[in-house]
């Protein structure tokens, strides 16, 4: 009895259960069990040669990403840089290009420079006037943009009311006259001046008149005084050229074409339209003249033939 009471109250001192006891020594048992089998696993080779796979399988992606990684920065930077070199490349380019085409644009420039100069020397050549080459420089701006201003002075002989003429498209035609000299430049008034007149004829039916100007270049010529018999003589397309008259301007110079015809009814004389020869907008060289020819002033080959006409003349 004294057995029972004792073995009860040890349980109920010991505060546990016989199946707690139990599970505790289960639980013990499977924590041994459990640690023996990883001791087993640790301790056997292909364990060990697995974990060192893994360990450099890990360490190869590591290092593969840091090379990728560094790749892909080092590849950035040189295309950075050789974007910056192209470019420098490209502007060097473009500049050379526009170097190019400036050389051909003046190689072109000089090409139909020679070409008109060959033209203006050829026809000096035949020319049987003193004359003095010049080119215009600009235009007074006092006289409304009418005068024009050549690169040629006293200093190169040139003189007031000397005449100027070009040679422009196959033909020579009247430009003007000087009406004041400088040193090194002289001034033109050129024959659509309104103050300019200039004793003319009709070519073909060699009636004579004035010609005027109109203060404009772009407004045609008028020729006056012509008699009103001569109607019938005149044509659209007419050359007019100087008569010689005064002896300011050379005679046979021409001036311009008839462009209209005009009768008054009640005067005695009529008038016709004029277009200029010259196209002043393009006008670049001139070629100031004396009214008598070269030589005194005339060549040897024109008194020869000057001298034929007037025996055929005589004869006749």
């Amino acid at each position: 009895m004294r057995k029972r009471i004792f073995g009860a109250f040890s349980r109920k001192k010991s505060g546990k259960s016989p199946a707690k006891q139990i599970n505790s020594t289960v639980y013990v048992f499977s924590s041994l069990v459990l640690v023996s089998v990883l001791l087993l696993m640790f301790s056997s080779t292909s364990f060990i040669i697995n974990a060192k796979n893994s360990g450099l399988s890990i360490f190869f992606g590591v290092r593969g990403g840091i090379n990728e990684v560094t790749s892909f920065i080092s590849r950035t930077i040189l295309s950075v840089s050789e974007l910056t070199e192209l470019r420098k490349q490209h502007t060097l380019l473009i500049s050379q290009l526009e170097r190019f085409e400036e050389i051909q644009r003046s190689n072109v420039e000089i090409y139909q420079e020679n070409i008109r100069l060959r033209q203006q020397l050829d026809f000096s050549r035949t020319m049987r006037y003193r004359h003095i080459p010049a080119k215009i420089s600009g235009r007074d701006p006092n006289n409304l943009f009418s005068a024009l201003v050549i690169n040629k002075g006293s200093y190169s002989g040139i003189s007031n009311n000397m005449a100027v003429v070009a040679w422009q498209d196959g033909i020579h035609a009247l430009v003007g006259k000087v009406i004041q000299t400088g040193i090194f430049e002289s001034l033109v008034m050129p024959v659509f001046d309104i103050n300019s007149q200039v004793s003319s004829r009709l070519s073909v039916s060699r009636y004579e008149g004035i010609v005027e100007g109109q203060g404009s270049s772009e407004t045609s010529l008028l020729m006056r005084f012509i008699p009103k018999r001569a109607r019938n003589e005149i044509n659209i397309g007419d050359i007019i050229i100087s008569s010689g008259m005064g002896g300011i301007i050379p005679a046979d110079i021409n001036i311009g074409r008839v462009s209209g015809i005009n009768v008054p009814e009640y005067e005695n004389t009529l008038y016709v339209d004029v277009i200029p020869i010259i196209d002043f907008s393009r006008l670049e060289y001139v070629f100031v003249i004396e009214a008598e020819a070269a030589d005194d002033k005339e060549s040897e080959e024109y008194q020869y033939i000057k001298s034929e006409i007037f025996q055929d003349f005589n004869h006749d």
